[in-house]
């Protein structure tokens, strides 16, 4: 019977560190941070719960095992000696997708061949079956990942990517990921206490996320995962994860939240958005141009994705609105702002010198996070 497991909290590059303050805050000690990864031992608990409450994690995997392979033959038996009949069952379904880097076995179709081959073999020899696995059950997805040789095997615990949490019912032409709006939300020192806006709303994606962290709202509260069908996870685990999601929501925390974007059609799908996610009472929506904000309470937080101008026709606009972003944020210098781009210009477009600047990736476009300390904001709160 299975108590503990290794988990593998997968993470956009560059949000290591808050998926690993995330993990830490659940109550899991000796994390560890690697490249798009973030590793900790747990109990069986863990697994529903950090499903749940990661807000800036991909996924949540349970390693099965690891070691070093550069042959198929190592490859098979290695696989085949681990304990695969404790995690997966008579009936269950367990594809094998796969990657390799830098690794002799560059393959990635004969790995996912030869992976699937010895768990195949595994639980026929300790489930007793003669043929084929029925694979009729629930999903047991596998992944055989390999760098440098070094092989490591996972069950995707999550089925659905954590970004997924379920309230997106439109959406604009680049959206931004809703894990990523969160870490964007995460590394600013807002609290629930003090306004926010999102001049460039887009979809809401930000303030959506936002909302969910003031109220203490766990993500992944409105979704289903693969795991809750795993049948080494007892239910309770799951009716006392989602009990303690629904104890530690704040619904009564009062909010001062204000998205605006140039184009009320996105307007529109944030609101419907915001009703999907439970928050329509709780995120001020209007059809706005940037230039005209004009900051009327101090202490207030900026977190906004604008045009990053990467077509050659629209790039005399994008230059014209950090321009004038620059010029209606500066008018009230108690705000902190937050601002993600991939225009190398930014700072000099925007008037100012960034107090920190933090280098991220939106899908696959290189941006970074440019960081203006209020004044009433230390450099090291």
């Amino acid at each position: 019977m299975i108590k503990t497991v290794k988990l593998l909290a997968t993470s956009a590059m560059g949000l290591e560190a808050v998926v690993a303050n995330e993990v830490r805050a659940l109550g899991y000690e000796n994390v560890t941070v690697d490249n798009g990864k973030v590793i900790f031992e747990a109990d069986l608990a863990a697994i529903p719960r950090c499903n749940l409450w990661l807000r800036s994690a991909d996924r949540v995997k349970v390693i099965v095992g690891e070691f070093e392979a550069k042959t198929f033959d190592q490859l098979f038996e290695s696989t085949k000696a681990l304990n695969w009949q404790d995690y997966i069952p008579e009936d269950g379904a367990f594809p094998v997708i796969g990657k390799s880097v830098k690794s002799t076995l560059y393959s990635v179709s004969d790995c996912q061949r030869i992976v699937k081959k010895a768990v195949a073999e595994k639980l026929k020899q300790k489930h007793g079956v003669a043929l084929n696995m029925p694979e009729t059950g629930a999903m047991y997805r596998i992944e055989v990942a390999l760098l440098k040789d070094q092989v490591t095997l996972t069950l995707d615990s999550s089925g659905q990517g954590l970004h997924k949490r379920g309230y997106r019912v439109g959406q604009g032409e680049a959206p931004l990921k809703e894990t990523l709006a969160a870490s964007l939300v995460q590394l600013t020192n807002w609290r629930p206490e003090f306004p926010l806006v999102d001049l460039f709303c887009g979809s809401g994606t930000i303030l959506i996320e936002a909302a969910l962290i003031g109220q203490n709202i766990a993500p992944g509260f409105n979704r289903e995962f693969a795991s809750e069908e795993w049948s080494f996870i007892n239910q309770k685990l799951w009716d006392e994860a989602f009990e303690e999601a629904e104890q530690l929501a704040n619904y009564d925390q009062k909010l001062n939240i204000t998205g605006s974007d140039l184009n009320p059609k996105m307007i529109e799908i944030a609101k419907q958005n915001a009703i999907e996610a439970g928050l329509a009472d709780l995120i001020n929506w209007k059809q706005m141009n940037a230039a005209d904000f004009h900051p009327k309470e101090n202490n207030g937080y900026l977190i906004t994705n604008p045009p990053y101008g990467e077509r050659l026709n629209n790039q005399a606009e994008v230059e014209t609105i950090y321009q004038q972003l620059g010029q209606a944020m500066n008018r009230n210098q108690s705000w902190s702002n937050y601002i993600l781009t991939s225009n190398e210009n930014f700072e000099k477009l925007y008037g100012k010198k960034a107090t920190k600047k933090r280098k991220l990736f939106n899908g696959f476009i290189k941006v970074d996070y440019y960081q203006y300390f209020g004044k009433h904001i230390r450099e090291d709160d």
